[in-house]
């Protein structure tokens, strides 16, 4: 497995693998055992994402097994809800003693893994590297986890010691940010 960069070529396959891990994609057994990814993130978008040095994937000869953005959240475009009550909330969220929005953070995700690479250390390597690939431009990365989606803080949280910096309210759905150091 190959862990890098994505290019623009990568855009079909990403958002292929994004579209059938979408929360609107999956049925409520499923996002409760998997959990799910949410946002539109078409091939232009994710193309564009690629261009701009925001993708991670994981390459298992060709085939995109995984994938992570790791983005300046105040700079993205058009931010969905989740993002921009996250942008609102880091000054009420606590990072290293200090409100979140005094800190300099990158937007961890979405990542999503497919179905038959899951439980093979690929979440694990791409969290790796986008702490790695965040630790001169960050002191932190920070995701959001909708309430609900246990198999996403499983992972985060209890997997890879991500800490919760609280919860918050964005279009009427709640969402828990949780931060990593990336020294």
């Amino acid at each position: 497995m190959q862990y890098r960069y994505a290019t623009e070529a990568d855009a079909p396959a990403m958002a292929e693998l994004f579209a059938a891990n979408h929360h609107d994609a999956l049925t409520e057994r499923q996002r409760a055992e998997q959990g799910f990814v949410q946002g539109r993130f078409d091939v232009g978008a994710l193309g564009a994402m690629a261009r701009a040095g925001e993708l991670l994937v994981a390459d298992d000869r060709g085939r995109v097994a995984g994938l992570l953005a790791l983005s300046v959240a105040a700079d993205l475009a058009d931010p969905p809800p989740a993002v921009t009550g996250l942008l609102r909330a880091q000054d009420t969220l606590e990072w290293d003693g200090h409100p979140l929005g005094e800190a300099r953070w990158l937007l961890y995700g979405p990542v999503v893994v497919d179905a038959a690479y899951r439980g093979r250390g690929v979440a694990r390597a791409l969290f790796t590297m986008a702490v790695a690939a965040a630790s001169e431009r960050a002191d932190a990365v920070v995701a959001f986890i909708e309430s609900g989606n246990v198999p996403s803080w499983k992972v985060h949280v209890d997997g890879f010691g991500m800490v919760p910096l609280g919860e918050y309210v964005a279009d009427g759905r709640t969402y828990h940010a949780v931060a990593a150091p990336t020294t």
